[in-house]
């Protein structure tokens, strides 16, 4: 395949966690064909989220939104195929669920802004960043998926 394919960084939000979408939402990502190279489940801490969230550090809704990420458990992923960081968005929907399209995650899943269930990197710059930022290398793990030549030319 001569296009690269890229990292993005996807989160399950408490609320999903909360509402045992967690498998539904790997699955979409699976179907599409993205290969899951790191996952886990934790309990975020308020300086993670913090870090995480800094471009929003001067919104007013900043420090609901720190407190409310760090209230349960959550369940960051790094997915990689070919434009994983588009397409990955665009699975998910609109970050306001009410302009988030059928068939996407948060248009399927969820009805308010502040529990739209998930998190999605904007641009490889910042998967890279968020990436670091939540897994070591250690725990991205490089692998081929046996289905690859299926999904890829």
């Amino acid at each position: 395949m001569a296009e690269p394919r890229e990292r993005t960084f996807i989160m399950i939000k408490p609320d999903g966690v909360q509402r045992g979408l967690v498998g539904e939402i790997i699955q979409r990502f699976e179907k599409k064909g993205f290969k899951l190279v790191a996952l886990k489940q934790v309990w975020a801490s308020e300086q993670l989220l913090q870090q995480h969230y800094a471009d929003l550090a001067s919104r007013p809704f900043f420090p609901g939104l720190v407190k409310y990420m760090s209230s349960g458990p959550v369940v960051p992923m790094v997915w990689e195929g070919l434009n994983a960081v588009k397409t990955g968005r665009v699975m998910l929907g609109a970050t306001n669920p009410a302009d988030s399209a059928p068939g996407t995650i948060r248009g399927d899943l969820c009805i308010h802004v502040g529990r739209n269930i998930t998190h999605g990197s904007d641009s490889v710059e910042s998967a890279k960043k968020e990436i670091s930022l939540w897994f070591t290398d250690k725990e991205i793990v490089g692998w081929t998926p046996a289905n690859d030549n299926w999904v890829y030319e």
